[in-house]
């Protein structure tokens, strides 16, 4: 059966900027309606977040199922037979993470000539450089050797637009990206966000927001609890808003040597400052929230800082671009679209 548009997701962010993508300001809004596959992750803390966030995507339209897809060689056998007739009769793809092997495994399964984009966090600013440059769809901390490296090639030339193709990249960060010709570039303001559960509630704190360098190999949880709690005594930390794939060990150290509030949000953060109390002062490291706040945040007085002293928390054996794509990442952040009242500060 034909249906207009079929996304794949695999996170809450990825679920919101569907949302946001299907209902909120945009070139080109009220293409008809979105349906969404949910590749479901086997971590409960990302389990729970899309499990509300596709609560709230079901009450605004959208129709949401969710697949489990990771764990016993059937499951994925069986997620790729039910989606295959969902895949072959969308007109327009959206994709969540183009570099997931999971999504390179299903593409091949669509025709659609029309494929968009949604951000996945920072692995955008990456995405734009491989395609522009024609190169398979590998992150820089992972092996792009092997069976896998095929499928990220060929993913790579589906992406590209040429003719019967398009392609549109949805997306909040800042700083100019170069995009293979033709593309057409979206800026993802999160008016649907705003719009639906605004505005803030700012309250006289300094909040840190988490990251999982840590749980990604690239900083030992030693370093970074002793570097947070520095940073805690340091700025006046009240609470540390964790990220969903911290590991709740890290967590309980932290608590103990920062003297903070470990704040564990129910919804992505993008969201979190909607719906609870924000600190009138935010810290981060440098991340996806430096650039998605200042967009849901502007017009509110409320001071997002990069903490850019992480790059020399980097273990000795981290990759060398990994303090290149930290700075890259501070780099655009809060570009253009930042107001006075919800500025990224960098450090000096």
């Amino acid at each position: 059966m034909t249906s207009p548009a079929l996304a794949l997701v695999e996170s809450p962010a990825q679920l919101l900027n569907v949302l946001e993508w299907a209902l909120g300001d945009r070139r080109g809004a009220d293409e008809g309606p979105v349906s969404v596959a949910v590749l479901l992750p086997q971590d409960e803390p990302t389990r729970r977040q899309l499990a509300a966030v596709s609560a709230l995507a079901r009450s605004a339209g959208l129709r949401v199922s969710a697949y489990e897809v990771r764990g016993r060689a059937a499951a994925l056998a069986g997620c790729c037979a039910l989606l295959a007739p969902r895949l072959a009769g969308a007109r327009r793809l959206i994709l969540g993470d183009p570099f997931s092997r999971l999504v390179q495994l299903l593409l091949p399964l669509s025709p659609a000539g029309e494929l968009v984009l949604v951000d996945d966090g920072t692995a955008t600013l990456e995405l734009s450089e491989l395609l522009l440059a024609g190169r398979p769809l590998v992150r820089w901390h992972r092996s792009g050797t092997g069976p896998a490296s095929g499928a990220a090639g060929r993913t790579t030339r589906r992406l590209t637009p040429r003719q019967g193709h398009r392609l549109e990249l949805f997306t909040a960060m800042g700083g100019p990206l170069a995009l293979p010709p033709g593309t057409v570039a979206s800026t993802n303001q999160y008016s649907w966000a705003r719009g639906r559960f605004g505005p803030p509630t700012v309250v006289p704190l300094v909040d840190l927001a988490g990251c999982s360098l840590v749980e990604t190999g690239l900083v030992t949880a030693a370093r970074y609890v002793e570097g947070v709690a520095e940073l805690a005594r340091r700025r006046g930390v009240s609470r540390y808003l964790a990220h969903r794939r911290e590991a709740p060990e890290k967590l309980r150290q932290l608590e103990l040597a920062a003297q903070v509030e470990i704040v564990q949000p129910q919804l992505p953060l993008e969201l979190a400052v909607l719906t609870e109390p924000i600190g009138g002062t935010v810290l981060s490291f440098p991340s996806t929230v430096l650039h998605t706040l200042p967009r849901i945040l502007r017009d509110h007085p409320v001071e997002i800082t990069a903490c850019e002293s992480i790059r020399s928390w980097l273990r000795p054996d981290a990759p060398a671009h990994a303090s290149v794509f930290l700075r890259r990442v501070t780099g655009g952040a809060g570009a253009p679209a930042v107001s006075p009242t919800a500025a990224v500060r960098r450090p000096h």
